[in-house]
Formats: C-alpha cells, sequence, structure tokens
C-alpha cells in the first residue's frame, strides 16, 4: 500500500464484494417501535435535501433506483432500510434536513425520530454525514452535527459531488472541513470526497463501509 493510499488493496476488494451483491429495500420506519432487528452493523446516512444522499447509496450499492432520488427536498420522510445476503451490513437513509417548505410540526416529528434512532440503536456504528461540495458546511450542517454530539454517535463527513468544483478549491474545503471537525467531540476526522456521476472515491467508501462492518 502506498503512501498515498488509505485503503489496501485487499480492503478495496473486500469492499467491492461486498456491494456486489445484490442490495434490496428491506423496509421503511416512521416509529421506534417498527424498527427491525438489530443484527450485524448498520451504518446510516444523513445530510441536507438535495446532498445528493440517494445518488451516493444507488452508486454504492450498483443499483440505480434503490434509494429514490428526488428534485423536491424533504421526500426521504423515514428511516429506510437496505441490506444485501449474507452482508453483515444495513444501510439506513435518514430523512434529509434544511427543507424550508416542510411544515414545523413534520420537521419536529422528524428530528424526534432520527434522534431517538441515534441513541437507541445499539448496532449503529457509524454515521456518514454529507456535505455538498459546491457549499461546504452550512448552519442547518452544524446543527445536525449538533444533534449527534448530543447522541454521542461517531460521524464521519463525505463530501459529495466533488467533480462539480475544481481539485484546489476541494482541497481547500477539505482543510477547511477538518478545522471544523476538530472542535466537535464526536466527529471522525477522515474526510472522504466522492462524487456519484464520476464514481469518485465510491471504492473508497465502500472500503471503509466493509471494515466498519467487519472490525
Amino acid at each position: 500500500m502506498s503512501e498515498d493510499q488509505k485503503y489496501s488493496d485487499e480492503d478495496l476488494e473486500a469492499g467491492r464484494l461486498m456491494f456486489c451483491r445484490p442490495w434490496d429495500f428491506l423496509t421503511s420506519v416512521t416509529d421506534m417501535a417498527n424498527l427491525p432487528e438489530a443484527a450485524g452493523a448498520e451504518i446510516a446516512f444523513a445530510g441536507r435535501s438535495n446532498v445528493g444522499k440517494s445518488s451516493l447509496i444507488n452508486a454504492l450499492t450498483g443499483r440505480k433506483d434503490l434509494a429514490r432520488t428526488s428534485a423536491t427536498p424533504g421526500r426521504t420522510q423515514m428511516l429506510n432500510f437496505f441490506i444485501a445476503p449474507e452482508t453483515p451490513l444495513t444501510i439506513v437513509d435518514m430523512p434529509g434536513y434544511g427543507y424550508a417548505q416542510a411544515p414545523k410540526e413534520l420537521v419536529e416529528a422528524w428530528t424526534k425520530l432520527v434522534f431517538s434512532y441515534l441513541r437507541g440503536r445499539p448496532n449503529l456504528r457509524r454515521v456518514i454525514l454529507l456535505i455538498d461540495s459546491r457549499h461546504g458546511i452550512k448552519k442547518n450542517d452544524l446543527e445536525a452535527m449538533e444533534l449527534l454530539d448530543k447522541a454521542a454517535v461517531v460521524y464521519q463527513v463525505v463530501l459529495t459531488k466533488s467533480d462539480k468544483i475544481k481539485p484546489p478549491q476541494l482541497v481547500r474545503l477539505i482543510e477547511e472541513t477538518q478545522a471544523i471537525l476538530r472542535k466537535r467531540v464526536a466527529a471522525h476526522p477522515e474526510i472522504l470526497a466522492t462524487s456519484s456521476e464520476k464514481n469518485r472515491g465510491v471504492d473508497e467508501l465502500r472500503a471503509e463501509l466493509f471494515l466498519l462492518a467487519t472490525q
């Protein structure tokens, strides 16, 4: 493994194989009482509406329509669970935040559901917090970090749409983001940059998820 390669070839291949399996939708949950049995490792994906969460999940699993994409912010209003046969990992698609048009009562209900899940799920290994490379960390991202810090859940920032900005901008964004994360109690220090459209960083994220699921 070279100095600039964070993951070994074996980890990259293991991640590829784990996501080669036929991933499928398991269930959607709007109430903690309906959560599926806690088995294996769970990794939850969170981020602002339109951050590219569904597109990244689809890119990871090789399924174009596994997680529904929508031009309407806030469409994902439930916890959506995805599994694959003989795979020690469950992916959880969390409700997007930052949707201005949603009624306040609905936003509060979603926030309560998410916080209850974060605090009460024993097999939740990490939250992948998606940040749009074009915009960086915004106020509602910081609010999400506060929620995760309060729930004492480790979260890792993954940049989406990294192909939409120039390489020097991306380097600067990563440095700025690292500076913010150093002040957060539950933040994982490593940042991954991805592009669902160009398939950048997807192999590395698969390897990271494989390691989380099997360690």
